[in-house]
């Protein structure tokens, strides 16, 4: 019940560590097999946001993916004639203090607020104007999982000639976006939540015309036209998002991450939106029958399968607490500031939330009953 935060091994991901440890005793440092299983890890996250593997580069987190982009961003200021960068403050803090540093580098920030557990999508495109270089925007709020409408977030930059970086991070998965049938310029997540991956390995699209226009200042050989050259006094640019690409990749990430990318396909990601649906509904309800608060919107159409608890201050536990009690009854949550987060993936039952609900209303009321 933790997809928001962390996802449990499986046995295709344990298979795939099986594999690395395996070809590391027996071949010693394979790089040519190591770097195809890099390849065919950019090959599958491409399939799953309907892109070509050219327009993905990889990276060890999603910071890391952030600040490459915001390490292009000087350069294409000073041609644009633009400083502006406007974001929300539905920003994980990796990505918003990233920008937050831009600032701090004559970059404009605005930062369009949280209401009611989400963005308003009315305020964020009155906040980008002919002024703005940048709109970044979550996807999902980490905290309440309240999707932004990214038709509007991609109408906003569109309108005002600014570029759009979305952190997909949350919504990857049960909520996968198209970035070609939205038109999304950049768009970053990782593979630990609902993809089933480790932590260690991210990947960042960028549209073609975008990633011309820009050259990072966060490079590496990875991101040169030949890296195999070992030219240290060349700086070239690899076509497509491989300029992003920077140093030696995650290998291992790579393995595990490949294997959860193929077990989401393979179940299908419609089948997931479908099935997490259903589990947000029943959770939703079962929430309110036992007295539980749900935190930002309560239509489980508006976000994605994390569905946050308000833990009280009477409850005499802060949510972290509240977290480990769940822990130690064996049912996994999330605490995020006063909320507790409870996220099923597509591998989750009914009886998984009914089961969730109950420890948690236990834990938090004691003199609740169950369902």
């Amino acid at each position: 019940m933790n997809g928001c935060s962390q996802a449990p091994q499986s046995a295709g991901t344990r298979a795939a560590v099986d594999r690395f440890m395996e070809s590391w005793d027996h071949r010693g440092m394979d790089w040519d097999l190591w770097l195809t299983e890099v390849e065919a890890a950019r090959a599958t996250y491409a399939r799953l946001i309907n892109a070509d593997p050219s327009e993905v580069a990889v990276f060890s987190s999603v910071s890391h993916a952030t600040a490459a982009v915001a390490s292009a961003l000087d350069l294409l200021a000073m041609r644009a004639g633009r400083k502006g960068i406007v974001t929300t403050g539905a920003e994980f803090p990796t990505v918003a203090q990233v920008w937050m540093a831009q600032a701090e580098r004559g970059f404009d920030l605005r930062r369009v607020p949280v209401e009611d557990g989400r963005v308003d999508e009315a305020r964020l495109r009155t906040a980008v104007d002919e002024e703005t270089l940048l709109l970044s925007a979550a996807h999902a709020y980490f905290q309440t999982g309240a999707l932004l409408d990214l038709n509007q977030a991609v109408g906003a930059a569109r309108e005002a000639g600014a570029l759009l970086f979305v952190d997909a991070y949350q919504s990857m998965g049960p909520r996968t976006p198209d970035v070609k049938a939205l038109g999304i310029d950049m768009l970053a997540s990782g593979c630990l939540k609902f993809l089933m991956g480790i932590p260690g390995i991210a990947f960042l699209y960028v549209r073609p015309e975008v990633a011309e226009r820009l050259e990072p200042a966060v490079t590496g050989w990875f991101g040169r036209v030949d890296p195999m050259a070992f030219d240290a006094r060349t700086l070239d640019w690899a076509p497509g998002a491989r300029r992003f690409d920077t140093g030696t990749p995650p290998i291992l990430p790579a393995y595990v991450a490949r294997a959860g990318m193929e077990m989401v396909l393979d179940v299908g990601t419609d089948r997931i939106a479908e099935w997490t649906l259903s589990l947000s509904r029943h959770l939703e309800a079962g929430a309110s029958h036992r007295g539980l608060k749900v935190m930002g919107p309560s239509d489980p159409t508006l976000r994605t399968p994390t569905t946050a608890i308000e833990i009280p201050s009477s409850v005499g536990m802060s949510s972290a607490e509240v977290e480990g009690a769940m822990r130690a009854r064996n049912v996994l949550a999330s605490a995020r500031g006063p909320a507790l987060r409870l996220a099923p993936n597509f591998f989750n039952s009914m009886d998984d939330v009914d089961r969730a609900l109950d420890v948690l209303a236990e834990i938090t009321d004691p003199g609740v009953g169950k369902s």
